[in-house]
């Protein structure tokens, strides 16, 4: 079986399929944020100029890390520093620079959201994104396989020697399966929520009311910080600076992401139990924000009109059908 072709012609320009599978993930990725903006009741128009930021910064922050963690090899090759087309983008490096970016933009263009729900929204687009972009990406450029293999599903890939194992296609599998993960989160807590309420003439609803900022990242911190270990370790580590921190980088962002779940315990405790979010800007404190009343309170609590278990918002949208 002879490699995919990473590039082709079309009269004398030459169009490199790893461009364009990186261009068809940001496309789907700014689409469904754009979707789950929507859906959680904030603005969205303003979400195409944050992607553009985040897609040039991104690509700056993976080129700059790549070339750092092997600047062994570039330092005696400066003229290949920018050649992009030819593959290495350290996935790390662009979160570097892009989720900055996002945070600054964001800030700037909608208030209305805070960052911790933010970025319960963007996880699910990332790790889908990156599901996608490893089949359209490190799958058709030089040199995308792992380590030799003799195994059947072993593949060749240009400029490398013999069969290799699909390493893009194991990350393909294992982001898609991190997904599906997020998604039963947020079908859990939309099942577990004291109120269920949807958005109600685009007006998103009281951060009080939805479930603690933070799960979500953290759950994606914490298996995506696994994920790269184990597939530096296992599949990929040659050796090297560039591999010791890839390696580095994966436990870190997993104690990160267990970090942000632990403190996400009590809060969701207190949600659950029908008080407000402990760290929002509406929520309270002790009894008041466990969900009891206080002393001088009616006998029977106000009533929330029920608008159905499938519509609470924020960093829960609704699953895509």
């Amino acid at each position: 079986m002879r490699p995919i072709p990473v590039a082709f012609h079309i009269w004398f320009i030459e169009v490199h399929t790893y461009g364009i599978g990186l261009a068809l993930t940001f496309w789907f990725g700014l689409r469904y944020l754009e979707r789950r903006m929507r859906r959680a009741g904030y603005p969205w128009q303003w979400v195409t100029t944050m992607f553009l930021w985040v897609v040039l910064s991104a690509i700056v922050g993976a080129r700059f890390m790549h070339v750092v963690a092997n600047w062994g090899y570039y330092s005696a090759h400066l003229d290949q520093v920018l050649s992009i087309w030819q593959g290495g983008l350290s996935s790390f490096g662009g979160l570097l620079f892009a989720v900055p970016t996002a945070i600054v933009v964001a800030r700037r263009r909608c208030p209305e959201v805070r960052i911790a729900r933010l970025l319960d929204l963007v996880a699910p687009v990332l790790v889908a994104s990156w599901a996608l972009g490893r089949l359209l990406g490190p799958q058709l450029m030089r040199a995308g396989g792992g380590h030799p293999t003799t195994q059947w599903f072993g593949m060749y890939y240009a400029d490398q020697v013999g069969k290799r194992l699909p390493v893009p296609i194991f990350q393909a599998m294992e982001d898609a399966a991190i997904f599906g993960v997020l998604l039963l989160i947020e079908r859990w807590l939309r099942n577990v929520a004291p109120r269920s309420i949807v958005p109600v003439g685009g007006t998103p609803v009281a951060e009080a009311d939805l479930p603690p900022a933070g799960i979500v990242l953290g759950v994606t911190m914490a298996l995506w910080g696994v994920e790269r270990f184990l597939d530096e370790h296992l599949w990929l580590s040659g050796g090297g600076l560039g591999s010791d921190l890839v390696q580095l980088a994966g436990i870190a962002l997993f104690v990160a992401g267990v970090a942000v779940l632990v403190t996400r315990v009590r809060p969701l405790a207190i949600w659950r139990a029908g008080g407000a979010e402990a760290d929002s800007p509406a929520g309270g404190d002790g009894d008041e924000a466990a969900g009891e009343l206080p002393d001088d309170s009616p006998e029977e609590p106000v009533s929330v009109p029920d608008a159905g278990r499938g519509g609470l918002p924020g960093a829960i949208p609704e699953l895509p059908t």
